[in-house]
């Protein structure tokens, strides 16, 4: 079976996100990118279920600038077999994203598409289901653990109210959550063999697909600092604050 995992190119987690001065976004030049963490975690997966001989050939897929390449090359030295970079410089909607994943699906025929749950910059969380519409296909989204035998993958859900048990007819859709795994650091080795591995370059042109966005971000600001706590004499105090200067009560 052949696994088709997208991958984004976000802020590394570890930086600290400052919007620009003007306002129109935020502030990605000279900053530190990586893959979304919770891609991360699908290429885990995606990979141990090729090491356990339920999957055949592992297939990365990113849609942005030009250096996103370094996102695929890092899933390849996880354990991903070759790339596919879909070339679109500014912002690429969900829609957009999964207009073109179900191009590559048509083109590639991947028995399962395994997913971050959301990307951490934007936190849409609406691709996966998005693809799964169009594709008209099965979807577990939130998995924390998936199990696949034969034609059918039962997933393990994180829900609200605990955790919700789905089992699935193939080809699905997957959205991984944080608790699937734990993901692999790319040995040396490996790094090295990602280097000679394949990565195919596209543009939404040859997929048929309109990149154009549908909407407009009129303003990005930070949200407002949080104001030093206060110490009160009393009950009656504390009420009469919360009711008079917090408006709370």
């Amino acid at each position: 079976m052949k696994l088709l995992v997208p991958v984004k190119r976000v802020v590394d987690y570890n930086v600290k996100v400052r919007v620009k001065s003007d306002g129109s976004g935020v502030e990605t030049a000279n900053v530190k990118m990586s893959m979304n963490p919770f891609d991360e975690i699908a290429v885990e997966e995606a990979v141990r279920l090729k090491e356990k001989g339920i999957a055949t050939e592992i297939i990365a897929v990113s849609i942005g600038p030009a250096a996103c390449a370094e996102q695929i090359r890092t899933a390849l030295a996880m354990g991903a077999d070759r790339g596919i970079l879909v070339e679109q410089d500014g912002v690429v909607e969900p829609l957009t994203v999964a207009k073109l994943l179900k191009a590559i699906i048509a083109k590639e025929s991947p028995g399962l598409v395994i997913m971050g749950k959301q990307a951490i910059d934007d936190d849409m969380n609406a691709t996966g289901q998005m693809l799964a519409a169009l594709m008209g296909w099965s979807q577990g989204t939130f998995a924390s653990k998936l199990t696949i035998e034969g034609d059918r993958a039962t997933v393990i859900r994180e829900i609200d109210g605990g955790l919700e048990t789905v089992s699935l007819s193939l080809p699905a859709i997957i959205t991984a959550d944080l608790r699937l795994n734990e993901p692999r650091y790319a040995s040396l080795p490996n790094i090295m063999k990602a280097r000679k591995k394949p990565i195919e370059t596209l543009k939404p042109a040859d997929l048929g697909v309109d990149p154009t966005p549908r909407l407009t971000v009129l303003k990005v600001e930070e949200p407002p600092k949080r104001q030093a706590g206060r110490k009160v004499a009393s009950v009656a105090e504390l009420v009469d604050k919360l009711r008079n200067e917090a408006k709370v009560i």
